[in-house]
């Protein structure tokens, strides 16, 4: 038997469970999936149940349960995102208020976090010719010597390298 929403919107709580028993894990891994995180995919999954049935004299008979039910999720995993955005800026912000200092270093560290995330994005060969050029303080021939490249290549990868990080901490800020 496939469970109709009107089921639901009628308060039949048999419907609900079999609902429940059929959907309750296939939303789990789907939430799961994308978050990565246990916590997030039960929180998410829970709530969407209780929402479901709390909100089920709104539920259209024009969309399958299933489709309802992921759209419930969906929204509900919004908003624990942004809840949690919430409080950890306000939580930065409890912290920055008693020390300014504090702040600045906060933000360094990030802008540095970021900068170093956008070289490991490159590819791996100017990934390395950037390191050994700007990290190691290498001459472009002493790269060469040691990649076993040429010259113009090292150039080629360092320009590369730092039109991309040029692009990617623009586009932060």
């Amino acid at each position: 038997m496939i469970i109709q929403p009107k089921h639901i919107k009628e308060g039949d709580k048999a419907a609900f469970n079999k609902v429940f028993e059929e959907y309750h894990l296939k939303l789990y891994q789907y939430i799961y999936k994308y978050t990565g995180s246990a916590y997030y995919a039960e929180e998410t999954v829970q709530l969407a149940f209780i929402r479901l049935w709390e909100k089920r004299e709104g539920l259209s008979d024009q969309y399958s349960i299933s489709t309802q039910l992921f759209r419930i999720a969906r929204s509900i995993h919004i908003d624990l995102l942004r809840k949690d955005k919430v409080r950890s800026t306000q939580e930065l912000s409890d912290v920055f208020v008693s020390n300014p200092l504090q702040e600045e270093q906060y933000i360094q560290k990030e802008e540095l976090g970021n900068v170093f995330a956008a070289i490991e994005e490159l590819p791996a060969q100017c990934q390395q010719v950037f390191r050994l050029s700007r990290f190691n303080q290498l001459s472009h021939s002493e790269i060469s010597e040691q990649l076993s490249i040429s010259p113009k290549t090292i150039e080629t990868h360092i320009t590369k390298a730092l039109k991309y990080l040029r692009k990617s901490i623009t586009m932060l800020f």
